[in-house]
């Protein structure tokens, strides 16, 4: 559209003795929302074209507030606003801005965060603009990632003011730094930050080309949120129990950070990701817990806090309580509490026994034995630790897991064998213990009696004393009647004997040690081809 001369001089008398209801006229008003002030179209091009909207500039130094202004209001604003907004219009060339005008800059960008939507604040940034934002690692370099950052901040429905600031003019630029601080209408609370913004003049307009917002170094509360209190790091925990009884792990492991640890109460393996602390989580909520802090030590620190102390949880499924302590190290990231390490132990007094008697170590034997008379392989190999090492009386092969344990007894039980210490001598360690000697079965399915020699090792496991080591061996003197035993030589069975299992049937068999052949006399077994594997432990 062209102006006609009258229009041209009618726009110059306004911007030299202000709006006078001369800017009332409907074709400078526009038919949208007035949010920004921006003068679209012809501001390079001259006066021959340009856009049929005029959007009126609506922050305090242009007269205005957030919304839309009547035409009483628009004839009211100042000289300055409407001065500023037509030269930014019209000249061409080199522009250098007053600072009244640069300041004015700061209240269309506070104004865009009073519309609340973070489109109309990311359009205030220039083409290639560098955003650092006060609560974010990530620079903001584009419309996209600077629109992003706005949709959390606006939120908290932040508003603006500029506490103290410096302003350097330049040409077709000009900078404004200093300390600005937000009211943040969600709650009330206000944050101190400083700021510098790079302006320049692009399209016709200012934009902002470089904002850089950062917290005060010498305080502990960054821009999104104001210091904890003791009472909002306690509360942190709450949020983690309301997950936890929500029954959802994936909502439990969205409380740690994403880079957070979890050193669980009943797993050895540490938890560093989201996936692994789920799957810790997926068990522990079969049990419906709900967890009570009973001694709590708080500190908080420059942008993380830390709450220490006993806990307590009571297991929906069976009414069970577990005490425990904990320690939880929040730190916010992505405008949140999260948590960035979680370590949860067992109550140590409760799994570290007080030193073993003698006769505690020797109703071990009792129960291992009180397993042996219910015949389930399965439980005799409960009584074994986890990396237990069982070396069989009557077997060459060390067992060295669960299975091969329960394998092994899977044989020995059909026997129905009840077991009695003769002699043993004791030995209590910290946190073990030892009972060796000599051990006679009694086999319930023919009455037989057999002795061996036994040695039991003991260690704490998961709260309980556990078998971590039990060598058995036969008695070795009817064995190797013929004297010292060379390992050097060669030894080879002649002809098969039976085990050692029974006493009331006897079999000679001949062994030849260091080259001579000897004959022994030993108790049958009810599979003679044994004998090598008992000549063998020996």
């Amino acid at each position: 559209m062209k102006f006609a001369s009258s229009q041209l001089a009618f726009l110059l008398a306004a911007s030299s003795a202000g709006v006078g209801g001369a800017f009332t006229h409907p074709s400078f008003i526009s038919s949208k929302s007035a949010s920004i002030g921006r003068f679209r179209d012809g501001a390079n091009a001259g006066f021959g074209s340009f856009s049929d909207r005029v959007v009126v500039p609506l922050s305090p130094a242009f007269g205005g507030d957030a919304t839309r202004k009547s035409r009483d209001e628009i004839s009211s604003s100042s000289p300055t606003s409407l001065d500023m907004g037509l030269r930014t219009f019209f000249m061409r060339g080199s522009h250098t801005p007053t600072e009244e005008e640069v300041r004015s800059l700061f209240h269309l960008w506070n104004d865009a965060l009073a519309t609340g939507d973070s489109s109309v604040v990311a359009e205030r940034y220039s083409r290639t603009p560098i955003l650092l934002p006060t609560v974010s690692d990530t620079p903001r370099t584009d419309f996209d990632s600077i629109k992003d950052y706005f949709d959390a901040f606006l939120k908290k429905k932040p508003q603006g003011k500029i506490v103290e600031g410096k302003i350097t003019l330049g040409q077709n630029w000009a900078m404004d730094a200093g300390v600005y601080e937000f009211t943040m209408g969600a709650d009330g609370s206000k944050v101190k930050a400083r700021y510098s913004f790079v302006y320049a003049f692009e399209d016709g307009y200012w934009r902002i080309a470089h904002h850089h917002s950062s917290v005060m170094p010498e305080g502990t509360a960054n821009a999104a949120h104001p210091p904890m209190s003791e009472l909002q790091v306690k509360d942190l925990f709450h949020l983690w129990n309301d997950a936890l009884a929500t029954l959802d792990s994936s909502k439990v492991a969205a409380r740690y950070s994403k880079e957070g640890v979890l050193l669980p109460t009943v797993s050895d393996v540490p938890r560093t990701d989201s996936s692994s602390i789920e799957d810790y989580f997926d068990a522990f909520l079969k049990k419906k817990p709900q967890g009570t802090v009973l001694e709590s030590n708080v500190i908080v620190g420059t942008n993380w806090c830390q709450d220490a102390g006993i806990y307590e949880f009571t297991m929906g499924a069976d009414g069970s309580k577990v005490k425990a302590r904990y320690t939880f190290i929040y730190v916010h990231e992505d405008n949140e509490w999260k948590i960035a390490h979680h370590h949860s132990s067992v109550m140590p007094e409760s799994i570290l026994p007080s030193p073993m008697e003698k006769g505690d170590v020797r109703r071990l034997f009792d129960r291992w034995n009180g397993a042996l008379a219910t015949l389930d392989s399965s439980e005799v190999a409960s009584c074994y630790a986890r990396n237990a090492v069982l070396l069989p009386t009557v077997s060459d092969t060390p067992r060295t897991n669960p299975y091969l344990i329960r394998d092994y007894f899977e044989s020995f039980l059909k026997k129905k064998p009840r077991g009695e210490i003769l002699y043993g001598d004791v030995v209590v360690g910290t946190n073990w213990a030892q009972d060796a000697g000599t051990y006679e079965f009694t086999m319930g399915v023919d009455g037989s009696k057999v002795r061996g020699r036994y040695t039991f090792v003991y260690v704490m496991e998961d709260g309980e004393w556990k078998i971590s080591h039990h060598h058995s061996s036969v008695m070795p003197e009817g064995l190797l009647a013929a004297g010292p035993y060379d390992p050097s030589s060669s030894s080879e069975v002649v002809s098969p004997a039976a085990a050692p299992v029974m006493e009331d049937e006897k079999k000679t068999a001949e062994i030849k040690v260091n080259g001579t052949t000897s004959k022994v006399e030993i108790a049958v077994k009810e599979d003679a081809d044994e004998l090598a594997e008992l000549v063998g432990l020996n």
